[in-house]
């Protein structure tokens, strides 16, 4: 019995005296846990308040424009963000003076158009760069990446020589069909993600007794879909906004685009015109709010793949 007694205060001793040395590291991973904790909500306080800032740099230029359209003209240049005085009908007025929603249906069958065609073309570029081993491939597709360093005044001309050849050079053609042709920086886009997918895919497929469309078809575009939308996505912004080619090639009132519909309103109504900038905001917001609605539409998409095809790249 007194043996056992030993024995057992033996063993309280030792235990006692793993805990006093196991005492300091646990002291010093509590307090670190215990900073890290204390350091936890100022540093989402600092990240809630630059997402805030950068927020509020990147949405005051729209406000500001929003705020503009509704004002009377002497004070558009006020820079108040609240109007002293509401004059809603600048809307009206703008929708009087000039087609708005004609243009606006130009720049959406145009943008559908170079959107849908670009990236269509663009895949199956990209795909036969990816898919087929050929002599003179990564020659070939060094060729088309560097025509990415030519600037678009060189090929401005050429271009309106050949449309103009083919009697469209006063038409909404232009402005979408070179898009057939396919994107450089497209194809390098697509040709990295379709290099991301498993060859044995498509190798089983070729067993089973697919044809090449099937392939690009039933198997790269499914897997490929996230890159696909950027592209769409990518260009259509790219389509919406462009001005160079309609200045080149729409003389036709009926047949502007939104771009040179607003150059238009800022001809006349704005500097050298009747000096009402009111008008110019209100159609800037009218052009401005389909972008801001198709990208939250898409926002979702649009992230997906971006981080997807980050990934596969």
């Amino acid at each position: 019995m007194t043996q056992l007694s030993a024995t057992e205060t033996d063993a309280r001793r030792a235990h006692r005296d793993d805990r006093s040395e196991q005492t300091p590291h646990d002291t010093a991973d509590g307090a670190a846990r215990r900073g890290r904790d204390k350091a936890r909500p100022l540093s989402r306080a600092l990240h809630w308040l630059g997402l805030t800032a950068a927020a509020v740099v990147f949405l005051y230029p729209f406000v500001w424009l929003l705020s503009a359209s509704v004002k009377p003209s002497q004070d558009v240049f006020d820079n108040a963000l609240v109007p002293h005085v509401w004059q809603w009908r600048n809307y009206s007025a703008i929708w009087d003076a000039v087609p708005l929603l004609t243009w606006v249906g130009n720049s959406v069958a145009v943008t559908l158009a170079a959107a849908v065609s670009v990236t269509v073309s663009s895949a199956l570029v990209a795909f036969g760069f990816a898919y087929f081993r050929f002599p003179g491939r990564n020659a070939l597709f060094a060729v088309v990446i560097g025509t990415m360093m030519l600037p678009a005044a060189v090929t401005m001309v050429p271009q309106y020589l050949v449309w103009n050849w083919l009697h469209l050079a006063s038409s909404q053609v232009p402005l979408w069909a070179p898009n057939l042709f396919g994107s450089a920086f497209y194809i390098f886009l697509l040709r990295q993600f379709f290099l991301g997918l498993p060859r044995e895919l498509f190798e089983a497929a070729r067993v089973d007794g697919a044809g090449y469309w099937a392939l690009f078809w039933r198997i790269a575009v499914p897997l490929c879909r996230p890159a696909l939308v950027v592209t769409f996505i990518f260009e259509v912004q790219a389509s919406w906004t462009d001005l160079v080619r309609p200045l080149i090639y729409l003389r036709n009132p009926d047949l502007y685009t939104v771009p040179r519909g607003l150059k238009a309103v800022l001809d006349q109504f704005g500097a050298g015109g009747e000096m009402r900038w009111e008008i110019v905001c209100a159609a800037s917001v009218v052009v401005t709010v389909p972008m801001i609605i198709a990208f939250l539409v898409c926002q979702r998409h649009f992230t997906e793949g971006v981080a997807t095809t980050g990934s596969k790249g």
